[in-house]
């Protein structure tokens, strides 16, 4: 099977994509109610870093890559956590940036939009994405 079939490695992240993407946002609900929206809201900030393929592709997919990881995510979650016995709006807000940021990747991984590989934007770790799956695949 080209995709590993329904225990693939492309679907199981796309499951857990779709996992964290729905935390982050039940996160977001749970600890600031009426801001509910603002993952919504910075959904396309996230994808500024596709701005590095004017350059290359390579360039591209480095700063798309450096962008669309969790670990920003958890790096702010732990600033949200230490942040939150001396300076609780600096916490909230942390929290509240960590769970857009996860819930973004979340949904691109949920999507099937993988960390992209330097050769071309639709060619990505899950495998080709658009018009290039089918030619590709």
């Amino acid at each position: 099977m080209r995709d590993g079939g329904v225990t693939g490695p492309a679907v199981i992240q796309r499951i857990e994509g779709g996992l964290i993407a729905v935390f982050s946002l039940v996160g977001t609900i749970v600890l600031a109610p009426d801001w509910w929206w603002i993952p919504l809201a910075l959904f396309l900030v996230f994808d500024l870093s596709q701005l590095g393929y004017l350059r290359s592709p390579a360039a591209g997919a480095a700063w798309y890559n450096a962008i669309h990881t969790y670990a920003w995510a958890v790096v702010l979650a732990v600033v949200a956590l230490v942040a939150s016995s001396f300076t609780p709006a600096l916490s909230l807000w942390s929290a509240i940036i960590a769970f857009a940021w996860a819930f973004h990747v979340g949904v691109d991984r949920a999507l099937g939009y993988g960390l992209k590989l330097p050769d071309a934007f639709t060619h990505t770790h899950m495998g080709w994405i658009g018009k290039d799956r089918k030619t590709r695949a």
